[in-house]
């Protein structure tokens, strides 16, 4: 029977992207060491960046459960925090630290997006079922079962967001964290394939959040919290697939008119590069420097390498030339004033214009006070930005992944400084030798400026000790994140 007959109740066999993700999740079996090494940084570093946002109000406004009072004692920990909430929660609230700085891994390709947002979910399942199994004599999950879930999560996101573009038709990336978080979820709580396949097919059943809240003008803090949103629903359908027994939904996809391929993908299917596999976390692009959309770290670093030739001279500048990808162009390519945090750190030209200005970008840089700098803005006013089409070949090349961006700065006199141009970032695995170092230091330092000094010490310890970090029971190694 063809899909297309909506006549027929019917049910057809589950669609073949369903099928695949329930193979991969419950078979395959990780033997990269580069991509556990690369996972294990990965963790590092997203539980760095969960620190680091537990000094913003207005993320810890969202932490705790939904309903005040409604706790879960023995249930998953929020790091940072006293919260034990229960799994479903306990994902928004740990999706929403890892991702609120915009400083976690970032996917680049037909869509984008930040795979260790999966962490989530990941972490907070793996928490609640190790504390349920430490209570009942049972085995613990350990940290090198979180980071095998985690590429596996990873990988999920990744190929998908190659070669199909969900931006395209105005829906918000994390469709494919709710995606990936789900197949792992459910997994992780005991489904075989066949619960994995009707929960994968309950995400595809909620279709997508749009992007409105990452554009001008309606750009908002929402895109801060939509990872650990998209957490929490992917729990729900694991949770619901594995212990309710729910019924699943075979042609979610393809279902003529009612599936998601004609409602929300006009009516294409999804294409794939690859197989899956490991290759996402072999290849993730880690944010080391600057807590900067990712299509401008390589701008960011230009004009930090531009920044004593300018600073002294900012009052005499001309105009400043930017070029970069045509993804760059189209989602920070942004003019005119800038509301509030969430519109500057998506915007090329102010993430431009504070390292030219102060040799420098931090999260900070985003606030009400920094933007009131007259200066800024007045560069703004000055730039030029334009498509650079060898960048966006790079960019899309899978041997390479670049993300090149130029700047070069033209003032009154007719002098101008050299044209700075780097393809790819300090985070991409081109520069691994040298990044790991300083990814490490960044995350020494979120520890350090966050937490007691022994908790701080001992997870820099289990850091330079890969095995014995990895051998951790999960719920130990949560605990080391209690303030």
């Amino acid at each position: 029977m063809s899909h297309s007959d909506i006549r027929s109740a019917v049910r057809p066999e589950p669609d073949q992207p369903m099928v695949d993700i329930a193979d991969y999740v419950i078979d395959y079996q990780i033997d990269s060491q580069e991509a556990y090494d690369t996972a294990r940084y990965m963790l590092l570093d997203s539980m760095a960046c969960a620190m680091l946002a537990l000094k913003f109000p207005d993320c810890v406004k969202h932490l705790g459960p939904l309903v005040p009072g409604a706790t879960l004692p023995g249930g998953a920990r929020v790091p940072g925090t006293n919260f034990e909430l229960d799994p479903v929660q306990a994902a928004f609230n740990i999706g929403t630290l890892v991702r609120w700085l915009d400083f976690n891994d970032t996917w680049l390709a037909a869509e984008w997006g930040h795979p260790s947002d999966n962490l989530g979910a990941i972490l907070a399942v793996a928490d609640y079922l190790s504390r349920q199994a430490e209570r009942e004599g049972g085995q613990s999950i350990t940290v090198r079962d979180v980071l095998t879930w985690a590429i596996k999560a990873h990988e999920i996101q990744g190929v998908y967001a190659l070669q199909n573009s969900f931006n395209r038709v105005g829906l918000d990336h994390v469709i494919l964290v709710r995606l990936a978080s789900t197949a792992v979820a459910t997994a992780m709580l005991g489904g075989g394939k066949d619960e994995v396949i009707t929960a994968v097919s309950h995400s595809w059943i909620d279709n997508g959040v749009l992007r409105t809240y990452r554009h001008a003008p309606n750009a908002g803090p929402r895109k801060s919290w939509a990872a650990g949103d998209a957490c929490r629903r992917a729990v729900t359908h694991a949770l619901n697939a594995v212990n309710k027994n729910v019924v699943g939904y075979p042609s979610a996809l393809s279902a003529k008119t009612w599936g998601f391929y004609d409602v929300a993908f006009k009516g294409k299917e999804f294409t794939f590069e690859r197989p899956f596999g490991s290759y996402v976390m072999e290849n993730v692009l880690f944010k080391i420097s600057f807590p900067a959309e990712f299509h401008a770290q390589t701008a960011v670093e230009c004009a930090m390498q531009l920044h004593p030739q300018v600073k002294d001279r900012i009052e005499d500048i001309d105009r400043i030339v930017i070029e970069t990808q045509e993804a760059g162009v189209r989602i920070i390519d942004k003019t005119g004033p800038l509301a509030n945090y969430a519109d500057r750190d998506h915007c090329l030209q102010y993430m431009v214009a504070v390292p030219l200005i102060y040799g420098r970008l931090t999260a900070s840089d985003y606030s009400d006070d920094v933007a009131a700098d007259s200066r800024i803005d007045a560069l703004r006013d000055r730039m030029q930005v334009k498509e650079n089409p060898q960048f966006t070949k790079d960019y899309f090349d899978p041997d390479k992944r670049y993300i090149g961006n130029s700047v070069q700065v033209f003032f009154k006199d007719g002098s101008s400084t050299d044209l700075v141009s780097i393809d790819f970032p300090i985070g991409h695995r081109n520069r691994r030798t040298e990044g790991i170092p300083v990814l490490m230091a960044k995350c020494e330092a979120a520890l350090r400026a966050n937490l007691p000094s022994a908790q701080a010490e001992q997870l820099m310890q289990l850091a330079r000790n890969p095995s014995k970090l990895e051998a951790l029971p999960i719920q130990q190694f949560i605990n080391l994140y209690k303030l």
